[in-house]
């Protein structure tokens, strides 16, 4: 998914292209531009994925049409298996990873079977459905799990139905059942497997998300309690939140990307605008390169500075041969090229066997 000390960045066109293939096209250059690993869409059927009365969330309301139902904005902003190609081919040729969030299962069998995308983003809202679950993990392609709205048991049952469906595989031997999925998250080769295929992701499902509510500290959390790669799918206006991710450790970060927060649609509110996206990677970059490793120690570039800026024992007055030396007559001070203060006391008390200036170092 990426190289051992770098961040896979993926920015989330998701339905911002507001069904126009244009749109999604002039995206996909933004985020080639910027630098990142991966662009991601949804693929949907309105009919499988929201009934008729289900209602809006308070954050689409704010940016949608009132009158307008859940159905009808998702129905809207449906892309047809021949977008998909066209995105697909046009994103690789941009040397990014294309990548799709499915939200049931006739489409997730597009994205594995005809697609053959490599990996699979399972949405937040998805953590509890375990026939979807399932069915990914049964594909053998690597998961990114998104987990906002839910506890860590949740999340562990969740794990349970991929670790099960990885066993399985396509054999189909045992029968699906909260047990069975226990058992196979519990087992050494279930552990296994989600280690080599699953990776989580924190996020808090509010758009945007308030500061207060990002808790940050959990990428430290989920990582110490299931022991996979841990990444952040950031809602937060701006880029602070996305940046503070990456140093805490996060090996993915998931942004929305918009042409325009003003324009209508869900999730463009909550998205980044073309040059904050390119911010986003650049800091998101020298942060990789800040991060370095467990060990203090002086680094190159700063060993031509150890003489400048420590200091050496010297003379704090004309110093006779033959004197004694005291408290009155030697000090610290810069170069460090001399001898050095932790011999001070040494010093003390003993003779000078030669004279020395004001200001001479000490050898």
């Amino acid at each position: 998914m990426s190289n051992k000390n770098s961040v896979f960045i993926i920015a989330e066109i998701g339905v911002n292209h507001n069904g126009s293939l244009e749109m999604a096209k002039e995206l996909i250059d933004i985020c080639a531009e910027a630098g990142v690993n991966a662009v991601k869409f949804q693929t949907f059927k309105a009919e499988e994925m929201v009934a008729s009365h289900a209602p809006k969330a308070d954050y689409q309301l704010k940016s949608t049409d009132e009158k307008e139902s859940q159905f009808e904005m998702i129905k809207k902003l449906e892309l047809d298996h021949d977008m998909h190609f066209i995105l697909k081919s046009y994103a690789v040729k941009k040397q990014l990873q294309f990548l799709s969030t499915s939200f049931d299962i006739e489409s997730l069998g597009f994205l594995v079977e005809t697609l053959n995308l490599p990996i699979l983003k399972i949405a937040s809202g998805e953590i509890t459905n375990a026939p979807l679950l399932l069915r990914a993990a049964m594909s053998g392609k690597k998961i990114i799990l998104s987990t906002g709205m839910s506890t860590l048991g949740e999340i562990e049952e969740a794990l349970g139905v991929l670790a099960f469906g990885y066993k399985e595989g396509k054999a189909n031997i045992t029968v699906p059942s909260h047990e069975a999925f226990k058992k196979a998250y519990y087992s050494i080769e279930g552990q296994n497997l989600l280690q080599q295929h699953v990776s989580l992701l924190h996020c808090t499902t509010e758009y945007p998300t308030p500061f207060e509510e990002v808790n940050l500290h959990v990428l430290e959390t989920l990582q110490q309690c299931f022991g996979l790669k841990v990444g952040y799918s950031d809602h937060t206006q701006g880029i602070a939140v996305a940046l503070g991710a990456a140093a805490l450790g996060a090996t993915i970060i998931e942004k929305h990307i918009t042409l325009d927060r003003s324009l209508p649609g869900p999730d463009h509110m909550a998205s980044l605008e073309p040059q904050e996206l390119t911010e986003m990677v650049k800091g998101i970059r020298q942060i990789e390169l800040a991060l370095g490793n467990r060990y203090k120690k002086p680094m190159p570039t700063e060993m031509k500075n150890q003489d400048i800026a420590r200091k050496s024992i010297v003379a704090a007055r004309n110093i006779q041969k033959g004197e004694i030396f005291t408290e009155e007559n030697l000090t610290v001070k810069r170069p460090g090229s001399g001898l050095s203060p932790f011999k001070y006391w040494d010093l003390l008390g003993k003779l000078a066997v030669k004279s020395y200036l004001k200001d001479e170092v000490m050898k």
